[in-house]
């Protein structure tokens, strides 16, 4: 039976090299850009109650830099499908604690990856009801609760309507669209990025062009106040910042497809959150130099949830709203291929490790990519589109931070102590402070916002589940921390 593992193993299609460093690039930024910066706006300015909303954005662009040193060198120094899991696995242990953390990690990833593709598919959806208003009728909303013992009650809200449709439509094209070969993929990254930095510079030049400073930087009274006020405001706003700049690390995803990876993953990380950093801000500060910050909060009408429609329409008139809106819905399904197609590779890894159900680990004959692990991160994503956007985006961010970026910051620290023969084609900058600062930010983001435990609620029970999950499969299969030797894949590992 082994011999057989082997076997289909070293036959099996291998995956194709072929992500350079501009692709890599274009698919970090598709990710980044999606459908936030547009939609979440009036979210960071309500948070904080005025145009001092930016330091939300710029401390947010701080940390992405902190955090993509973490990424920069890991990637560099483990290229390969998965990246995090296989980050976690080599740090922490590959025989020992490392098999559970890099579990676990794919664990919460069944909840957070399709969490994060929905989020782009319902913000596309919800800018197409400026189209066509009756996408946003709720035929169907309902609330669940459930109380647990030392954790409190869990609630979820979910609901159905147009746009919900519309949104496991645009899944479903993503899933479609990345249903073939890597090496045709590049092209098709490239085409959705010039639409995205085509709509990013035509609303930074519109706005410019229109801009009244004394407009843009009117502070309400204490803005700058030091309080807990200010904290709770600027951990709200950072959350969402956060959200908006998540993705630069997606390349890290592709190691076994980027070519040249020691080079390519560093410089593909750090670029896409320095050229992302400086459109966010300058295109923020543009649109509140034309639009009141008053008028764009949220409950403040169709100014708050088209921001960017009500922009153009301001300064061009109906014509460019409509086609600002066609173009931010464009951005929004560049970010769902994007996601989609990064996050398909963690399962495979996992389940290529033993680590994982073995379906994933199924390779298409032709295509040579991942296609079980594809169809069936679509499927989740395509139920997480009956939920809200602001629910979708929340859980998402505080159950990554939980899980995954708080262990790995901490874990490139671990890493430089357990292995300092380890190759790293590219080491942190002012080492170990950006793994630190990091890790400051995410326990900010975590602690100081207004019902913070709501959303830390669902970490703590994906936490004790997956811990369960993988207790019992280990203690079934002889692996660790139960005594037995551990199996490899090629020994005949089930991987479920």
């Amino acid at each position: 039976m082994a011999a057989s593992l082997e076997s289909d193993k070293d036959s099996s299609p291998r995956l194709i090299r072929g992500v350079g460093l501009g692709s890599a690039t274009a698919l970090n930024m598709i990710d980044m850009i999606g459908v936030g910066p547009f939609i979440t706006l009036p979210l960071i300015v309500g948070a904080m109650g005025g145009p001092q909303a930016m330091l939300g954005w710029v401390l947010g662009a701080i940390f992405a830099m902190c955090d993509g040193l973490v990424w920069a060198e890991l990637g560099a120094a483990m290229p390969q499908s998965g990246g995090s899991y296989g980050y976690l696995r080599e740090i922490y242990g590959s025989k020992t604690l490392g098999r559970l953390i890099s579990f676990l990690f794919i664990w919460q990833l069944s909840f957070s990856a399709p969490l994060s593709i929905a989020s782009g598919a319902i913000g596309l959806a919800g800018y197409a009801s400026y189209f066509w208003p009756g996408l946003e009728t709720q035929h169907i909303a309902h609330s669940w609760s459930l109380s647990l013992p030392l954790v409190g009650a869990l609630q979820v809200r979910w609901l159905v309507s147009g746009a919900t449709f519309l949104a496991i439509g645009i899944v479903a094209l993503a899933t479609v669209l990345l249903y073939r070969k890597i090496t045709s993929i590049g092209w098709i990254s490239k085409l959705l990025l010039a639409g995205v930095l085509g709509t990013i510079l035509w609303i930074i030049v519109a706005g410019l062009s229109h801009f009244n400073a004394a407009q843009a930087f009117s502070f309400p009274p204490h803005a700058f106040t030091f309080s807990d006020n200010f904290l709770l405001g600027l951990g709200s706003a950072m959350l969402i910042a956060t959200y908006d700049y998540w993705g630069y690390y997606n390349v890290a995803f592709l190691g076994d497809e980027v070519k040249d990876p020691g080079r390519t993953i560093p410089r593909a990380v750090l670029l896409s959150i320095l050229l992302v950093g400086c459109l966010y801000v300058v295109m923020n500060v543009s649109i509140l130099g034309v639009l009141p910050w008053q008028e764009i909060q949220p409950g403040t009408g169709n100014g708050g949830l088209y921001v960017v429609s009500t922009f153009m329409r301001r300064v061009y008139g109906p014509w460019a709203a409509n086609l600002a809106t066609l173009l931010v819905m464009w951005t929004a399904f560049a970010s769902v291929f994007s996601l989609t197609l990064g996050y398909s590779r963690v399962p495979y890894a996992a389940a290529l490790d033993g680590n994982y159900f073995r379906a994933f680990a199924r390779v298409h004959p032709d295509g040579r990519f991942p296609y079980v692990s594809l169809l069936a991160l679509a499927a989740v994503a395509a139920i997480f589109c009956f939920f809200s956007l602001a629910d979708v985006i929340a859980a998402l961010v505080v159950i990554r931070i939980t899980l995954q970026f708080l262990v790995q910051a901490i874990g490139l620290i671990v890493l430089r102590i357990r292995r300092p023969d380890l190759p790293r084609p590219f080491r942190m900058w002012l080492y170990p402070l950006p793994a630190l600062l990091a890790s400051v930010g995410f326990l900010f983001i975590l602690i100081y916002r207004t019902n913070s435990l709501t959303q830390i609620r669902y970490a703590f029970v994906i936490l004790v589940t997956g811990t369960l999950i993988y207790m019992v499969r280990a203690w079934r299969h002889g692996e660790w921390p139960f005594n037995g030797h551990m199996r490899s894949s090629a020994d005949g590992a089930p991987g479920n």
